[in-house]
């Protein structure tokens, strides 16, 4: 049985919507690797947008004359055969499938399509490359380590005597006064009020206690000490943290507790870093939560710190 030679009826419109499928599709690949090229030579607003609008334009202009002029529309109504049937009624069958298809007869589309769908590519790898670097470990490290004094905005260290009961100094690790990933407040709370456990008891040397100073809701300064209920207040969203109590939220759209510094009263009474924060400062990210806190061979951390 011989093949029809086309879809259609009229192979001299059949070959201009090809040509002009395969245009649509050049326009495509064309205005993709142009949008990726001027991203990389730095960018222009404008002409980025005329370029993708191009490059979307065309993948859909040359689907749409694809489907409409070179894809068959004709009803076909297929005979029952008797099973087993010779070799002639399969064969009609398998042409009338191939052509009813319109798709795998026309390897020059196909590849055209291709090169469409890989300019499309070029156009979509634009806003991976906008991420920027990833922020590897450093959303769980802060300037503070081991030894570091602690000073304040003047770079000077600050002494227990300077600091009132319910006193709160904004304070920094040495060498890094003004930091604002640093920044927390150390609040000379009373050791008769404060109520922490464990490690965050004695990391609370003779009722001083140090927080971040991050709120863990959208990253403002917590700067506000209700000395009263013992209680530090995100001018922001209103969170409210009980420094007596770990620092834990009471009030707002905070989730979780400011981060607690440990730190060491010096005999000179001065304060001394016994590490960073046993868990990331600021707000939350996807990651935080996965698991303990993992310190490298040269790095400085208090003893059995994990994230909740």
């Amino acid at each position: 049985m011989t093949r029809p030679a086309s879809l259609g009826t009229d192979p001299a419109r059949e070959r201009t919507a090809e040509r002009a499928v395969l245009a649509a599709f050049g326009v495509t690949g064309l205005s993709g690797i142009a949008l990726l090229v001027l991203y990389a030579l730095g960018g222009q607003t404008q002409l980025e947008g005329i370029l993708l609008a191009l490059c979307l334009g065309g993948l859909g202009v040359g689907i749409g004359i694809w489907a409409q002029e070179l894809m068959s529309d004709e009803l076909r109504i297929e005979q029952r055969h008797p099973l087993g049937g010779d070799a002639a009624s399969s064969e009609a069958v398998a042409d009338a499938l191939l052509d009813e298809q319109g798709f795998s007869r026309r390897r020059i589309l196909q590849v055209g399509l291709l090169g469409a769908l890989g300019g499309l590519a070029s156009a979509l790898v634009l806003p991976v490359l906008s991420l920027g670097p990833a922020p590897g470990r450093s959303l769980f490290r802060t300037p503070w380590s081991k030894g570091a004094t602690v000073v304040g905005f003047d770079g000077r260290p600050i002494t227990a005597s300077s600091i009132p009961v319910d006193g709160v100094v904004t304070v920094f690790p040495t060498g890094f006064a003004g930091d604002a990933d640093a920044q927390a407040l150390l609040i000379n709370a009373g050791a008769s009020r404060l109520e922490l456990q464990g490690q965050a008891a004695d990391w609370a040397p003779g009722g001083f206690v140090c927080y971040s100073k991050i709120c863990t809701h959208a990253g403002c300064p917590v700067g506000l000490y209700r000395a009263s209920q013992g209680e530090l207040i995100c001018p922001c969203h209103q969170s409210t943290f009980d420094v007596l109590h770990g620092a834990v939220p009471t009030f707002g759209p905070a989730a979780r507790p400011l981060p607690q510094l440990p730190i060491r009263l010096e005999p000179d009474g001065t304060f001394t870093a016994l590490g960073d924060f046993p868990e990331p400062v600021g707000p939350s990210f996807w990651n935080r939560a996965l698991g303990p806190i993992e310190f490298g061979p040269g790095d400085d951390a208090p003893p059995e710190q994990t994230t909740p």
